[in-house]
């Protein structure tokens, strides 16, 4: 789940004991489509752990992950020092005005893992970052990235009776609690605390995620010059259904 919360350092020590690798089905499935391509944007990295996981597997080509939390990607920095850790968005790019920029047409993969693709709230801002990341793919390159399938209602489930406890730094327990506070249209809003054994409630946040149907998705992807390839209803690539709990999308330069 996005959390932009976890950008305070405090916050940033903590996200990959609640997202350890092995924890989600679509580590495997993101790391096997990272490990063919040569150029690898990930895009809403976070601490990088996928791109850590790459070289770990033996990647040789080039892999840059772009947060724009700067807390996350001391996490992936202090892990490995041969990804290219950018501070930075897709529209503003690098926010360090002496780092280069994001070549057009150099990547092979563009990946948004962990449901980054639900923090662009509108038409408007969904279409210029998917524009961007056309201009930044080869012509042969495809995007990868997943969203919640709204059909599923998954944000019926964010409520305080479903308590995550994970094992935390120095084997203390750490839990997050979601709260549902309003679905307006295809726009979710809600609270997460995360509590840490020892020292009691540590963060809380307030996020609001947009949950477009398959549809829109195919739309918005069009009117940046992207053609959808394929739509799947889960990580072993099942079709996608009305039940399906996500809509994962693979798309190319049109």
């Amino acid at each position: 789940m996005v959390d932009r919360h976890f950008s305070l350092p405090s916050m940033a020590e903590l996200y990959d004991h609640f997202h350890f690798w092995g924890c989600s089905p679509d580590d495997d499935f993101y790391l096997e489509a990272v490990m063919e391509a040569r150029s690898v944007l990930d895009v809403g990295c976070g601490t990088g752990l996928l791109l850590r996981k790459a070289r770990e597997h033996g990647h040789t080509g080039r892999l840059v992950g772009l947060d724009p939390a700067d807390a996350m990607l001391e996490v992936g920095r202090r892990d490995r020092d041969d990804v290219e850790w950018t501070l930075g968005d897709l529209v503003k790019g690098p926010y360090d005005g002496e780092a280069p920029p994001l070549e057009e047409g150099g990547f092979d993969l563009v990946v948004m893992t962990g449901h980054a693709f639900q923090v662009f709230l509108t038409d408007e801002e969904t279409r210029e970052n998917l524009t961007r990341v056309r201009r930044l793919l080869a012509p042969e390159g495809r995007l990868i990235f997943e969203t919640r399938n709204p059909a599923a209602r998954g944000w019926e489930a964010w409520n305080p009776e479903r308590v995550r406890t994970v094992r935390g730094p120095e084997g203390r327990s750490a839990t997050s609690v979601h709260r549902l506070e309003r679905v307006e249209g295809d726009l979710v809003t809600f609270t997460s605390t995360y509590t840490l054994e020892g020292r009691g409630e540590i963060g809380s946040s307030r996020s609001t995620l947009r949950f477009p149907d398959a549809g829109t998705v195919r739309s918005l992807l069009g009117e940046a010059g992207l053609r959808t390839t394929a739509l799947y209803g889960y990580w072993d690539r099942s079709p996608l259904t009305d039940t399906s709990e996500e809509i994962i999308v693979f798309a190319r330069p049109a």
